[in-house]
């Protein structure tokens, strides 16, 4: 049964003790048990890996933890009031040391303060929830408890349209929740937006739609530098040391250019993308040695938990962020999309070439503009190679082609697709080509996805000859 003398115990607790997580989970239970279920979830997303000990593993809580607690905050007390007694016996010596017989105290020059970094949290980040979950809340308030102190201050719920597994970024997205807190603030806000997930009458979605929208063209400035990074480290076995390393001429053109605020992002994106990399190799090496997997727990082995980072780039909750962007061709539908995950992030209708377009894996090894110094010849402005070989993706002079199979094995697109393309895949992009995979339906964006040409990216040293 809940009591107010420990809800205020423990209140006063954590505010001396703001990092004790396990301070923040009891007073959690706490208010739980007095039906304060939002003050309950800030606590135990404070709580952290206390919370996921406790609950996801299924710990039973001994009836003395808060005696326990208090024990030890009293015994934290007793050292700390040790630890001020010697300082101030210290400062006193130290003082009469200093002090000649004139009595003038000797002047020190002070050391220069040291600024501790800040951790410096995203404005607005989004958790997006499938159709098939029954309970998108409860999904979306487990992904908040699990970012903790990396949530971004308000992280909106989204919904995206779905069809045949994929899900569709340029398709129809509905809101369903925003929470929203403030820096030092004690309680989370949350704002139900969609009617029928919560049952309820819902806030108004305006102001969080446009911050959504402003979000999702920020994500897939995110998806693309976050690509070129990891291309080009795959590549060249080190990491760029700045944009520049990504904008450069042909054949080393990972990027096509930059767009507003790209600059500005690369050591933030560079970062994360490294410590995500660190921390996928440290598993693969545990794995390798026989630590990954399981971990003995009270004389049991359990499956240890997936510590990649949860919160990507730009605040997206998802434990797939740092997939780079790769393209699917799909001979069926005559459709090619670039997709992050299982999201399409664009789709276009390509022509093809039937039977002699070729199935299988392959990678860009190379962005050309203007091949054989023309924008609108047979390959029209843009071209991608694939793997070295004499299939590429590029445009046509042929636009009545696109849809059907007429070409001799490449993919053929429309001029302003494939310059949307070539502005948005980085230089080693995967590309896989299959059959019957891809919806039917195009996605057309009001805006087109554009970086400004910052280097020469032609080759007037070669004819190209793809199998057009």
């Amino acid at each position: 049964m809940e009591s107010p003398d420990d809800i205020f115990y423990l209140k006063q607790f954590v505010n001396q003790h703001p990092n004790n997580q396990m301070g923040w989970y009891l007073l959690g239970k706490q208010y739980l048990l007095a039906g304060k279920e939002g003050k309950a979830n800030y606590c135990f997303l404070k709580a952290g890996e206390v919370y996921d000990a406790f609950e996801d593993e299924s710990h039973p809580l001994s009836d003395n933890q808060l005696q326990q607690l208090k024990a030890w905050d009293k015994q934290h007390k007793k050292k700390k009031l040790a630890r001020r007694t010697a300082l101030l016996a210290g400062l006193l010596l130290f003082v009469v040391v200093m002090i000649p017989a004139n009595g003038a105290l000797k002047k020190e020059t002070a050391p220069e303060p040291l600024v501790a970094a800040q951790n410096q949290q995203l404005p607005v980040g989004v958790v997006f929830v499938t159709q098939k979950d029954r309970q998108p809340i409860g999904s979306a308030w487990n992904a908040l408890i699990a970012a903790a102190a990396d949530a971004p201050l308000l992280t909106i719920t989204a919904r995206l349209e779905e069809e045949a597994g994929w899900r569709k970024w340029k398709g129809n997205t509905k809101l369903l929740m925003a929470v929203r807190k403030e820096s030092g603030a004690s309680e989370l806000q949350a704002m139900m937006l969609d009617r029928q997930t919560c049952d309820c009458e819902p806030s108004d979605v305006s102001a969080v739609a446009k911050q959504y929208e402003k979000w999702s063209q920020e994500q897939e400035t995110h998806w693309t530098l976050a690509s070129a990074i990891i291309q080009y480290e795959r590549k060249n076995k080190k990491w760029p040391e700045k944009l520049d390393d990504l904008i450069r001429p042909y054949p080393n053109n990972y990027l096509a250019g930059e767009r507003g605020g790209m600059r500005a992002l690369f050591a933030g994106v560079s970062l994360k993308v490294k410590n995500a990399k660190a921390q996928k190799d440290k598993s693969i090496r545990e794995q390798g040695a026989g630590k990954g997997g399981l971990t003995a727990v009270d004389g049991k082995e359990t499956p240890q938990k997936d510590k990649s980072p949860l919160v990507g780039t730009n605040g997206i909750l998802d434990k797939e962020w740092n997939q780079p962007l790769e393209v699917i061709v799909d001979k069926s539908t005559h459709r090619l999309a670039v997709v992050q995950g299982n999201i399409i992030v664009r789709s276009y209708k390509v022509g093809l070439g039937g039977e002699e377009t070729p199935e299988g894996s392959f990678y860009i090894s190379e962005k050309v503009k203007n091949p054989n110094g023309s924008d609108n010849g047979i390959f029209g402005s843009r071209g991608m190679t694939l793997s070295n070989t004499l299939y590429a993706i590029h445009g046509t002079d042929e636009p009545g082609s696109i849809g059907k199979d007429e070409s001799l094995g490449c993919v053929r697109m429309g001029k302003e697709d494939v310059e949307e393309l070539f502005d948005m895949i980085p230089l080693g992009t995967i590309v896989k080509i299959k059959n019957g995979t891809l919806p039917s339906k195009v996605q057309q964006p009001t805006e087109r996805f554009k970086l400004e040409p910052r280097q020469n990216e032609t080759n007037p040293a070669k004819v190209y000859k793809w199998l057009t």
